[in-house]
Protein backbone atom coordinates (compact mmCIF):
# COMPACT_ATOMS: atom_id res chain seq x y z
CA UNK A 1 0.00 0.00 0.00
CA UNK A 2 1.60 2.99 -1.04
CA UNK A 3 1.11 6.88 0.29
CA UNK A 4 -0.74 9.48 -1.46
CA UNK A 5 2.14 11.48 -1.97
CA UNK A 6 5.69 11.74 -2.54
CA UNK A 7 7.46 12.30 0.90
CA UNK A 8 9.74 15.86 1.66
CA UNK A 9 11.87 16.12 4.53
CA UNK A 10 10.58 19.09 6.47
CA UNK A 11 11.34 18.91 10.17
CA UNK A 12 12.93 16.46 12.56
CA UNK A 13 11.97 14.05 15.34
CA UNK A 14 12.20 15.69 18.71
CA UNK A 15 12.88 11.81 19.74
CA UNK A 16 15.83 11.50 17.64
CA UNK A 17 14.49 8.59 16.54
CA UNK A 18 14.72 6.90 13.04
CA UNK A 19 12.81 8.97 10.61
CA UNK A 20 10.92 12.71 9.92
CA UNK A 21 7.16 13.72 9.71
CA UNK A 22 6.75 15.09 6.60
CA UNK A 23 3.91 17.60 6.84
CA UNK A 24 4.46 18.73 3.20
CA UNK A 25 3.18 15.43 2.32
CA UNK A 26 -0.32 15.24 4.11
CA UNK A 27 -3.10 15.06 1.30
CA UNK A 28 -5.57 17.57 0.33
CA UNK A 29 -8.65 17.91 1.67
CA UNK A 30 -11.06 15.57 -0.45
CA UNK A 31 -14.34 16.52 -1.42
CA UNK A 32 -17.47 16.22 0.76
CA UNK A 33 -18.60 12.47 0.69
CA UNK A 34 -19.02 9.15 2.89
CA UNK A 35 -15.86 7.41 2.80
CA UNK A 36 -16.03 3.61 2.91
CA UNK A 37 -12.81 2.55 2.88
CA UNK A 38 -10.38 2.51 6.23
CA UNK A 39 -7.07 1.93 6.75
CA UNK A 40 -5.39 1.42 10.54
CA UNK A 41 -2.03 1.54 11.83
CA UNK A 42 -0.61 0.41 14.81
CA UNK A 43 2.25 -0.29 16.87
CA UNK A 44 2.40 -4.30 18.52
CA UNK A 45 0.98 -3.39 22.04
CA UNK A 46 -2.51 -4.18 23.84
CA UNK A 47 -2.94 -0.29 23.78
CA UNK A 48 -4.38 -0.80 19.69
CA UNK A 49 -6.94 -3.33 21.20
CA UNK A 50 -9.55 -1.36 20.25
CA UNK A 51 -8.71 -0.85 16.67
CA UNK A 52 -7.81 -4.44 15.86
CA UNK A 53 -10.73 -5.63 17.56
CA UNK A 54 -12.97 -3.49 16.08
CA UNK A 55 -11.64 -5.19 12.89
CA UNK A 56 -12.09 -8.94 14.25
CA UNK A 57 -15.06 -8.42 15.36
CA UNK A 58 -16.60 -6.78 12.19
CA UNK A 59 -17.47 -3.99 13.99
CA UNK A 60 -16.30 -1.25 11.25
CA UNK A 61 -17.98 -3.86 8.84
CA UNK A 62 -21.08 -3.12 10.86
CA UNK A 63 -20.77 0.35 10.47
CA UNK A 64 -20.40 -0.03 6.56
CA UNK A 65 -16.79 0.37 6.56
CA UNK A 66 -14.63 -1.92 4.48
CA UNK A 67 -11.74 -2.09 6.93
CA UNK A 68 -8.00 -3.68 5.51
CA UNK A 69 -5.62 -5.58 7.84
CA UNK A 70 -4.49 -3.08 10.18
CA UNK A 71 -0.68 -2.52 9.67
CA UNK A 72 2.09 -3.57 12.24
CA UNK A 73 4.63 -0.42 12.66
CA UNK A 74 7.65 -1.14 15.12
CA UNK A 75 8.27 2.56 16.04
CA UNK A 76 6.54 5.63 17.05
CA UNK A 77 8.27 8.03 14.93
CA UNK A 78 7.36 5.57 11.96
CA UNK A 79 3.69 5.22 12.81
CA UNK A 80 3.55 9.51 13.25
CA UNK A 81 4.84 9.99 10.03
CA UNK A 82 2.98 7.27 8.38
CA UNK A 83 -0.14 8.78 9.71
CA UNK A 84 0.89 12.06 8.56
CA UNK A 85 1.34 10.89 5.24
CA UNK A 86 -1.84 9.85 4.44
CA UNK A 87 -1.19 5.90 4.81
CA UNK A 88 -3.59 5.21 7.52
CA UNK A 89 -6.64 6.63 8.04
CA UNK A 90 -7.01 6.31 11.82
CA UNK A 91 -4.25 4.91 14.52
CA UNK A 92 -3.62 5.32 18.23
CA UNK A 93 -0.71 7.67 19.41
CA UNK A 94 0.53 8.20 23.36
CA UNK A 95 -1.68 11.12 24.50
CA UNK A 96 1.66 13.65 24.43
CA UNK A 97 2.47 13.01 20.33
CA UNK A 98 -0.30 14.50 19.05
CA UNK A 99 -0.03 18.15 21.45
CA UNK A 100 3.47 17.81 20.21
CA UNK A 101 2.35 17.12 16.49
CA UNK A 102 -0.06 20.28 16.36
CA UNK A 103 1.05 22.56 18.85
CA UNK A 104 5.09 22.32 17.40
CA UNK A 105 5.07 20.81 14.13
CA UNK A 106 1.07 22.79 12.97
CA UNK A 107 0.08 19.34 12.01
CA UNK A 108 -3.83 18.88 11.60
CA UNK A 109 -4.43 16.44 14.26
CA UNK A 110 -7.25 15.49 16.39
CA UNK A 111 -7.74 13.19 19.40
CA UNK A 112 -11.00 11.87 18.96
CA UNK A 113 -11.39 9.52 21.72
CA UNK A 114 -8.78 7.71 24.92
CA UNK A 115 -8.04 4.07 23.37
CA UNK A 116 -7.46 2.58 26.65
CA UNK A 117 -6.41 3.26 30.33
CA UNK A 118 -3.33 2.29 32.56
CA UNK A 119 -1.85 -0.79 30.28
CA UNK A 120 1.75 0.03 31.06
CA UNK A 121 4.35 -0.72 33.93
CA UNK A 122 7.95 -0.08 35.20
CA UNK A 123 9.44 -3.20 35.18
CA UNK A 124 12.98 -4.05 36.23
CA UNK A 125 15.92 -7.32 35.35
CA UNK A 126 15.64 -9.84 38.22
CA UNK A 127 17.80 -10.04 41.15
CA UNK A 128 18.86 -6.31 40.63
CA UNK A 129 17.34 -5.64 43.89
CA UNK A 130 15.51 -2.40 42.30
CA UNK A 131 11.89 -2.25 44.64
CA UNK A 132 11.31 1.33 44.01
CA UNK A 133 12.48 4.66 42.41
CA UNK A 134 14.54 5.31 44.92
CA UNK A 135 16.85 2.03 44.00
CA UNK A 136 16.81 3.68 40.00
CA UNK A 137 20.18 5.89 41.05
CA UNK A 138 22.76 5.01 38.91
CA UNK A 139 20.88 2.76 36.64
CA UNK A 140 19.81 2.90 32.63
CA UNK A 141 16.22 3.12 32.03
CA UNK A 142 14.40 2.82 28.92
CA UNK A 143 11.34 4.64 27.36
CA UNK A 144 9.54 3.93 24.58
CA UNK A 145 8.77 8.18 23.31
CA UNK A 146 10.40 11.18 25.06
CA UNK A 147 6.26 12.34 24.11
CA UNK A 148 4.92 9.67 26.58
CA UNK A 149 3.09 9.83 29.66
CA UNK A 150 5.98 6.91 30.59
CA UNK A 151 8.20 9.64 30.48
CA UNK A 152 6.30 12.18 32.71
CA UNK A 153 5.59 9.48 35.49
CA UNK A 154 9.22 8.16 35.41
CA UNK A 155 10.32 11.38 35.56
CA UNK A 156 7.79 12.16 38.27
CA UNK A 157 9.07 9.02 40.09
CA UNK A 158 12.78 9.93 39.92
CA UNK A 159 12.59 13.22 41.20
CA UNK A 160 9.96 12.53 44.42
CA UNK A 161 13.00 9.82 45.20
CA UNK A 162 15.55 12.67 45.02
CA UNK A 163 17.20 11.43 41.94
CA UNK A 164 17.96 13.65 39.12
CA UNK A 165 16.58 12.08 35.17
CA UNK A 166 19.28 12.54 32.31
CA UNK A 167 20.23 11.61 28.97
CA UNK A 168 23.69 10.93 28.44
CA UNK A 169 25.78 7.77 26.43
CA UNK A 170 25.48 4.58 28.31
CA UNK A 171 29.03 4.59 28.20
CA UNK A 172 29.57 7.74 30.05
CA UNK A 173 29.76 7.77 33.93
CA UNK A 174 26.60 7.94 35.91
CA UNK A 175 26.91 9.19 39.30
CA UNK A 176 24.41 7.48 42.38
CA UNK A 177 22.25 10.45 42.53
CA UNK A 178 21.46 9.86 38.63
CA UNK A 179 18.95 7.99 36.03
CA UNK A 180 19.87 7.60 32.58
CA UNK A 181 17.25 7.51 29.77
CA UNK A 182 17.12 7.07 26.27
CA UNK A 183 14.08 5.89 23.73
CA UNK A 184 14.09 2.28 22.61
CA UNK A 185 11.06 1.02 20.86
CA UNK A 186 9.09 -1.50 22.45
CA UNK A 187 9.59 -4.77 20.78
CA UNK A 188 13.34 -4.10 21.24
CA UNK A 189 13.00 -3.63 25.52
CA UNK A 190 13.13 -7.35 26.93
CA UNK A 191 15.79 -8.16 24.50
CA UNK A 192 17.81 -5.55 25.95
CA UNK A 193 16.86 -6.22 29.76
CA UNK A 194 17.95 -9.50 29.26
CA UNK A 195 21.26 -8.56 27.49
CA UNK A 196 21.67 -6.56 30.57
CA UNK A 197 22.17 -3.47 28.39
CA UNK A 198 20.00 -1.65 30.20
CA UNK A 199 18.26 -2.37 34.09
CA UNK A 200 14.38 -1.62 33.42
CA UNK A 201 11.92 0.10 31.36
CA UNK A 202 8.49 1.44 31.10
CA UNK A 203 6.58 0.74 28.41
CA UNK A 204 3.09 -0.64 27.15
CA UNK A 205 2.00 -3.75 27.33
CA UNK A 206 2.29 -6.62 26.35
CA UNK A 207 6.00 -5.99 27.08
CA UNK A 208 5.91 -5.96 30.36
CA UNK A 209 4.01 -9.78 30.77
CA UNK A 210 6.36 -11.04 28.19
CA UNK A 211 9.77 -9.90 30.13
CA UNK A 212 8.44 -11.23 33.39
CA UNK A 213 7.30 -14.77 31.93
CA UNK A 214 10.37 -15.04 29.48
CA UNK A 215 13.39 -13.73 31.53
CA UNK A 216 12.19 -13.43 35.19
CA UNK A 217 12.03 -9.67 35.05
CA UNK A 218 9.74 -7.97 37.72
CA UNK A 219 7.30 -5.53 37.50
CA UNK A 220 8.30 -2.33 40.09
CA UNK A 221 5.45 -0.43 39.65
CA UNK A 222 2.07 -0.36 37.96
CA UNK A 223 1.74 3.14 36.18
CA UNK A 224 -2.21 2.58 36.69
CA UNK A 225 -1.29 2.08 40.26
CA UNK A 226 0.35 5.80 40.23
CA UNK A 227 -1.88 7.37 38.21
CA UNK A 228 -5.61 6.30 38.53
CA UNK A 229 -7.00 4.93 35.63
CA UNK A 230 -4.43 7.40 33.55
CA UNK A 231 -4.53 7.46 29.93
CA UNK A 232 -1.91 6.25 27.45
CA UNK A 233 -2.92 6.19 23.95
CA UNK A 234 -5.85 7.85 22.11
CA UNK A 235 -7.28 7.51 18.91
CA UNK A 236 -5.97 10.49 16.45
CA UNK A 237 -7.56 11.07 12.44
CA UNK A 238 -6.81 14.11 10.75
CA UNK A 239 -8.48 17.13 10.88
CA UNK A 240 -9.96 17.03 7.99
CA UNK A 241 -12.16 14.10 8.17
CA UNK A 242 -13.88 15.45 10.96
CA UNK A 243 -14.55 18.42 8.93
CA UNK A 244 -15.05 16.69 5.30
CA UNK A 245 -16.56 13.20 6.49
CA UNK A 246 -17.98 13.43 9.63
CA UNK A 247 -20.40 10.52 8.99
CA UNK A 248 -16.99 8.45 8.25
CA UNK A 249 -15.30 9.77 11.50
CA UNK A 250 -18.41 9.10 13.52
CA UNK A 251 -18.58 5.26 11.65
CA UNK A 252 -15.05 4.96 13.09
CA UNK A 253 -15.72 5.96 16.58
CA UNK A 254 -18.82 3.98 17.09
CA UNK A 255 -16.89 0.82 15.81
CA UNK A 256 -13.81 1.34 18.44
CA UNK A 257 -16.15 2.26 21.21
CA UNK A 258 -17.99 -0.99 20.65
CA UNK A 259 -14.67 -2.78 20.57
CA UNK A 260 -14.13 -1.37 24.07
CA UNK A 261 -16.67 -2.22 25.76
CA UNK A 262 -16.58 -5.71 24.17
CA UNK A 263 -13.07 -6.66 25.36
CA UNK A 264 -14.14 -5.63 28.86
CA UNK A 265 -15.91 -7.88 29.35
CA UNK A 266 -14.09 -10.41 26.98
CA UNK A 267 -10.74 -10.47 28.01
CA UNK A 268 -10.03 -13.78 27.44
CA UNK A 269 -11.56 -14.17 24.21
CA UNK A 270 -10.02 -10.82 23.57
CA UNK A 271 -6.22 -12.40 24.16
CA UNK A 272 -6.89 -15.81 22.09
CA UNK A 273 -8.06 -13.37 18.99
CA UNK A 274 -4.85 -10.99 19.06
CA UNK A 275 -2.33 -13.53 19.99
CA UNK A 276 -0.51 -15.44 17.30
CA UNK A 277 -2.17 -18.42 18.08
CA UNK A 278 -5.54 -16.03 16.96
CA UNK A 279 -5.41 -14.01 14.30
CA UNK A 280 -1.95 -12.71 14.93
CA UNK A 281 -2.75 -8.91 15.56
CA UNK A 282 0.24 -9.13 18.44
CA UNK A 283 3.66 -11.19 18.05
CA UNK A 284 3.17 -12.96 21.36
CA UNK A 285 1.61 -16.18 22.47
CA UNK A 286 -2.24 -15.88 23.79
CA UNK A 287 -0.67 -17.21 27.90
CA UNK A 288 0.82 -13.59 27.91
CA UNK A 289 -1.58 -11.42 27.04
CA UNK A 290 -3.70 -13.63 29.44
CA UNK A 291 -1.41 -12.24 32.03
CA UNK A 292 -2.22 -8.59 31.12
CA UNK A 293 -5.78 -8.84 30.19
CA UNK A 294 -6.60 -10.48 33.71
CA UNK A 295 -3.47 -11.10 36.23
CA UNK A 296 -3.64 -8.18 38.71
CA UNK A 297 -3.97 -9.70 41.96
CA UNK A 298 -2.41 -8.51 45.66
CA UNK A 299 -0.89 -12.18 46.23
CA UNK A 300 1.58 -11.51 42.99
CA UNK A 301 1.90 -8.00 43.12
CA UNK A 302 0.70 -6.64 46.53
CA UNK A 303 2.37 -5.03 49.30
CA UNK A 304 4.66 -7.71 51.27
CA UNK A 305 6.40 -8.69 47.66
CA UNK A 306 9.50 -7.10 46.47
CA UNK A 307 8.64 -5.42 44.53
CA UNK A 308 5.23 -4.35 45.24
CA UNK A 309 3.56 -3.31 42.01
CA UNK A 310 0.50 -2.41 43.49
CA UNK A 311 0.13 -0.36 46.61
CA UNK A 312 -3.36 1.06 46.20
CA UNK A 313 -5.38 -1.74 46.05
CA UNK A 314 -8.73 0.38 46.99
CA UNK A 315 -8.80 1.89 43.62
CA UNK A 316 -9.87 -1.17 42.14
CA UNK A 317 -7.79 -1.13 38.74
CA UNK A 318 -7.06 -3.01 35.90
CA UNK A 319 -4.15 -3.89 34.82
CA UNK A 320 -5.13 -2.54 31.37
CA UNK A 321 -8.91 -1.04 30.82
CA UNK A 322 -11.27 0.06 28.26
CA UNK A 323 -13.44 3.88 28.20
CA UNK A 324 -13.36 5.85 25.29
CA UNK A 325 -14.26 9.37 27.17
CA UNK A 326 -11.27 12.15 26.76
CA UNK A 327 -11.48 13.71 30.03
CA UNK A 328 -9.20 17.15 29.27
CA UNK A 329 -8.48 17.48 33.07
CA UNK A 330 -5.81 14.87 31.82
CA UNK A 331 -4.93 16.83 28.58
CA UNK A 332 -4.65 19.79 31.09
CA UNK A 333 -2.14 17.59 33.35
CA UNK A 334 0.11 16.23 30.45
CA UNK A 335 0.12 19.70 28.95
CA UNK A 336 1.18 20.80 32.38
CA UNK A 337 3.75 18.02 33.06
CA UNK A 338 6.01 17.82 29.71
CA UNK A 339 7.14 21.16 30.15
CA UNK A 340 9.14 19.86 33.19
CA UNK A 341 9.83 16.48 32.03
CA UNK A 342 13.83 16.24 30.14
CA UNK A 343 13.50 15.08 26.67
CA UNK A 344 15.73 15.66 23.97
CA UNK A 345 15.32 18.14 20.94
CA UNK A 346 13.85 22.16 21.35
CA UNK A 347 10.69 21.66 23.30
CA UNK A 348 10.38 25.30 23.96
CA UNK A 349 7.09 25.50 22.71
CA UNK A 350 5.75 23.71 25.54
CA UNK A 351 6.12 26.15 28.51
CA UNK A 352 3.89 28.43 25.81
CA UNK A 353 1.19 26.38 25.95
CA UNK A 354 -1.92 27.13 27.89
CA UNK A 355 -3.29 24.02 29.19
CA UNK A 356 -6.57 24.85 28.54
CA UNK A 357 -6.51 25.88 25.48
CA UNK A 358 -4.82 22.52 24.03
CA UNK A 359 -7.52 20.32 25.53
CA UNK A 360 -10.02 22.89 23.72
CA UNK A 361 -7.89 22.87 20.48
CA UNK A 362 -6.53 19.26 19.86
CA UNK A 363 -9.61 17.18 21.14
CA UNK A 364 -13.09 16.75 19.56
CA UNK A 365 -15.18 15.24 22.02
CA UNK A 366 -18.50 14.80 20.01
CA UNK A 367 -18.25 11.88 18.37
CA UNK A 368 -17.47 9.94 21.23
CA UNK A 369 -20.37 11.53 23.22
CA UNK A 370 -22.83 10.82 20.45
CA UNK A 371 -21.57 6.93 20.15
CA UNK A 372 -21.99 6.83 23.85
CA UNK A 373 -25.46 8.55 24.37
CA UNK A 374 -26.06 5.25 21.61
CA UNK A 375 -25.43 2.75 24.42
CA UNK A 376 -26.89 4.78 27.32
CA UNK A 377 -23.89 6.65 28.35
CA UNK A 378 -21.85 5.97 31.57
CA UNK A 379 -24.11 2.88 31.96
CA UNK A 380 -22.09 1.15 29.15
CA UNK A 381 -18.45 1.96 30.77
CA UNK A 382 -19.47 2.55 34.51
CA UNK A 383 -16.90 4.73 36.17
CA UNK A 384 -16.13 6.12 39.45
CA UNK A 385 -17.46 9.93 38.89
CA UNK A 386 -20.29 11.33 39.85
CA UNK A 387 -20.41 12.99 36.26
CA UNK A 388 -19.17 11.01 33.30
CA UNK A 389 -17.88 14.03 31.35
CA UNK A 390 -15.74 15.15 34.47
CA UNK A 391 -13.08 14.27 36.84
CA UNK A 392 -9.98 15.00 38.82
CA UNK A 393 -7.00 13.18 37.90
CA UNK A 394 -5.75 11.36 40.90
CA UNK A 395 -1.59 10.82 41.50
CA UNK A 396 0.06 8.99 44.07
CA UNK A 397 3.16 7.70 44.14
CA UNK A 398 2.70 6.48 47.70
CA UNK A 399 -0.15 7.14 50.22
CA UNK A 400 0.11 10.25 49.48
CA UNK A 401 -2.69 11.88 48.08
CA UNK A 402 -2.18 13.96 45.03
CA UNK A 403 -5.26 15.57 43.10
CA UNK A 404 -4.28 17.72 39.79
Amino acid sequence: MKPRANRRTVLKSAAGAAGSLLLSAIPSPAATRTQKHLRIGYLPITDASPLLIAHANGYFADEGLRAEQPIMIRSWSTLSESFLTGKFDVTHMLLPIPIWLRFKNKAPVKILAWDHTNGSAITVRGGTGIDGFADLGGRQIAVPYWYSMHNIILQMGIRRAGLTPVIQPSSAPLGPDKVNLFILSPPEMPAALAGRKIDGFIVAEPFNALAEMKINAKIMRFTGDIWKNHPCCVVVMLERYLRDDPVFTQKVVNAIVEAQHWITHNPERAAAILSKEGRQYLPVPKKVLLRVFGKYDLETYGPGNHPAAIRHPEWRARRIAFQPYPYPSATRFITRAMSETVMEGNHDFLKRLDPEYVARTIVDDRFVRKALRTKGDNEFFPLDYGDPWRREEIIRFNREQGIV
